[in-house]
């Protein structure tokens, strides 16, 4: 597999984006625009504990788990009118972490069901995308070029856990017995990959290859409380980073710097998506509210940019 073949990931990324036409007309920041202070997106009911995902579309919808009850799946549009997507995934399945592939299929962290889940945006239907009894519970997942996916996989019981990558419908083991392992995201020029251990509080960056394999595995940052959850990469590689317990996201640059810190209303937050006509709304779920909070940024998201190339 060649990860760079026509992709915009180069080395010369940051220069082509600063000048793209796309960057300089949906990226820059109004003087007036207040940045990092969060605000109710919209109310999605009082079932909330399994909240979680989320993703965005190319049209804007929001896609997230388990609004009403474990197995359903919520959307909400670019105004943020909500409804159920999915009523009920097959029998003995959960969702948690939801990416979006190169072609446009949501994909679904099944973590009671041991699988990777494919749904079909315009028919709804749901198919099995990669299945492996040896996994403890794939909670959240990160999609590199050519749909190379990587899944984390906790074991919160015994506070360790696993890293996954899922290549032509198996699930190939990466490193076991990590801590327990939660957000996963990808670099913007696919040079990297972080990987996050919510009990432990680190956050771990690896070298990635063309190939998709891992190495020169080292700590980016530490936290001294509270836990980690989801995270999510803009196009400048700063990564955003839910911090459940604490109520905040924080945002850390490459280097392992905190930039800045988004303090929420909830307490719980589970994970985070870039959207907006955009990309530069980050939408976050939580666990114990019953909203969906948003708050603006400085730079889009890469999964955004991503998304919105020429097909």
């Amino acid at each position: 597999m060649n990860c760079y073949k026509n992709q915009p990931w180069s080395l010369t990324f940051r220069l082509l984006l600063l000048c793209s036409p796309y960057f300089l007309l949906n990226s820059s920041c109004s003087p007036k625009e207040k940045l990092y202070v969060a605000h109710d997106f919209a109310f999605v009911g009082e079932f909330t504990q399994g909240l979680e995902g989320p993703a965005v579309d190319r049209d804007g919808n929001l896609f997230f788990v388990n609004p009403h009850h474990n197995g359903s799946i919520g959307k909400l549009d670019s105004l943020g009118n909500f409804s159920i997507f999915i009523e009920n995934l097959p029998e003995g399945s959960t969702a948690n972490g939801i990416r979006i592939n190169s072609k446009g299929k949501l994909l679904l962290a099944d973590y009671t069901g041991h699988k990777l889940l494919e749904v079909d945006r315009l028919t709804k239907e749901v198919l099995v995308y990669a299945q492996d009894s040896l996994l403890n519970q794939p909670n959240d997942i990160a999609i590199c070029c050519n749909d190379l996916v990587f899944a984390s996989d906790p074991n919160w019981k015994e506070g360790t856990g696993n890293l996954w990558s899922v290549e032509k419908g198996a699930f190939i083991l990466l490193e076991a017995n990590m801590g327990t392992t939660n957000g996963i995201e990808v670099s913007p020029d696919a040079k990297n990959l972080y990987v996050n251990e919510s009990a432990q509080r680190n956050v771990w960056v690896y070298d990635l290859s063309e190939e998709g394999t891992l190495s020169n595995k080292r700590k980016l940052i530490s936290f001294d409380d509270f836990g980690l959850d989801g995270m999510r990469c803009d196009v400048l590689g700063n990564l955003y980073i839910t911090r459940y317990g604490k109520g905040t996201v924080v945002k850390v640059s490459p280097q392992g710097k905190i930039l800045e810190e988004v303090i929420l209303k909830g307490k719980k937050p589970s994970n985070i998506a870039f959207g907006g006509t955009d990309g530069r709304s980050v939408f976050v779920t939580l666990q114990d509210r019953g909203y969906i909070e948003t708050f603006r940024v400085s730079h889009p998201g890469r999964a955004f940019v991503e998304q919105k190339k020429p097909k």
